[in-house]
């Protein structure tokens, strides 16, 4: 026998509640009539959640629709953008960057602090500090939530980040000193798995359901969404891709390092070196900005006897040996190339990525370059927080 549970009239407030509100973070202001017409909700219904809602302080009237139709159902109503606001940081071995934002995820203000060496006693507190300055000039006195991207491993269990390599110590140092902040929820989350939830929302991969984000950075590492969820594994080691044990390396990864595994092959020291051997001016730091302006440069370098085409190719074939990887074990469908040098290469690089993977496996594979931007770990942290934001004021599930 199957028991039919009907909703309570204050379970349906709610519902009818969370749909109005998603509609106006989504489309921006809306009379009542188009709300209406949106949700399919009767009249006494939209007007009864209209008044509900302005009573909490969540929406207001911001104006009228059209010149010939005065009246209450020309009223525009929009979500009150100041009721709540949020923070994202993204956390880099030599500092970090900020936004603070408000409930729509508006940029308000923004910030960078360069972090010297591995840093002092004194770094996380004067990251807050920062944090606290330029929510003040912003004119936000309380954040309700800020969300950290940082690389490392975030436990699913206990929040708490912890390292595959030798991370500063005030990375960790800064979780405790954001989580002393009075009112305010932190979410700590990998860099790499918001950057993956920034293409899934805003960026190339937004309606896939399943897809892998591919970061070439400094090192590599993956994003991996299945059937529309972000997938961390037991210890929140998913896309550890850097470990990744591949062929054309000097040796084998360990459990102490990744020089052996992937990230030799298509880190930033390992595509600064594959392009030198191929004639190409790279920076002296082999960092993930001197990758980036190296594959820019080989662009601009494709034309018949340049070194651009050959280091491109090559480098295409590096990535397409990692992604092969991941691709016969997890059939995605769809590879991101993300990072600095995934942007650079757009979509050119992708191309020739996806003609090599199609030689390697026998899983058809689109690859795409990603959009989300330099950005895209903080644009992550930006969604992140407003989800979290929205569960506690929306009555989100």
């Amino acid at each position: 026998m199957t028991t039919v549970r009907t909703a309570t009239p204050s379970t349906a407030r709610a519902i009818n509640d969370r749909l109005a509100l998603n509609l106006l973070l989504d489309q921006g202001p809306l009379t009542a009539t188009e709300l209406r017409d949106l949700t399919g909700l009767s009249r006494p219904t939209v007007a009864d959640l209209l008044e509900r809602l302005q009573r909490t302080g969540l929406v207001a009237v911001v104006g009228e629709r059209g010149e010939q139709r005065r009246g209450p159902n020309a009223r525009l109503y929009a979500l009150v953008a100041s009721r709540a606001h949020l923070a994202a940081i993204d956390v880099r071995a030599g500092g970090v960057s900020l936004v603070v934002a408000d409930l729509t995820g508006h940029t308000l203000a923004s910030a960078e602090l360069a972090v010297e060496g591995r840093g002092d006693a004194g770094t996380a507190e004067r990251i807050v500090r920062t944090l606290r300055e330029t929510a003040g000039r912003a004119g936000v006195d309380r954040l309700h939530t800020v969300a950290v991207g940082a690389p490392g491993l975030v436990a699913p269990a206990t929040g708490r980040l912890y390292s595959t390599g030798a991370l500063p110590s005030w990375h960790a140092e800064l979780l405790t000193a954001l989580e002393a902040l009075p009112g305010t929820e932190v979410i700590l989350e990998n860099e790499v798995n918001l950057a993956g939830r920034a293409e899934y929302r805003i960026g190339v991969a937004r309606g896939q359901q399943t897809f892998v984000l591919i970061w070439l950075g400094h090192s590599v590492g993956a994003a991996v969404i299945l059937d529309g969820r972000l997938r961390r594994g037991a210890s929140g080691g998913t896309g550890e891709i850097c470990f990744l044990p591949v062929p054309g390396t000097a040796g084998l990864p360990s459990a102490a390092g990744c020089e052996g595994g992937f990230h030799g092959l298509v880190g930033s020291a390992a595509v600064c070196g594959l392009a030198r051997a191929h004639g190409l001016p790279a920076g002296p730091a082999d960092d993930a900005a001197a990758a980036e302006a190296v594959v820019r440069t080989a662009l601009g370098a494709c034309g018949e006897g340049e070194p651009g085409g050959p280091f491109l190719d090559e480098l295409a074939e590096r990535i397409a040996v990692g992604a092969s990887a991941v691709c016969v074990v997890l059939d995605p469908g769809c590879v991101v190339l993300g990072g600095e040098v995934g942007r650079a290469g757009g979509a050119e690089l992708a191309g020739r990525v996806e003609r090599r993977l199609a030689g390697l496996s026998p899983l058809r594979t689109e690859v795409r370059a990603g959009t989300a931007g330099g950005g895209a770990v903080l644009a992550g942290a930006v969604l992140t927080a407003g989800d979290a934001v929205r569960r506690d004021l929306f009555g989100e599930p």
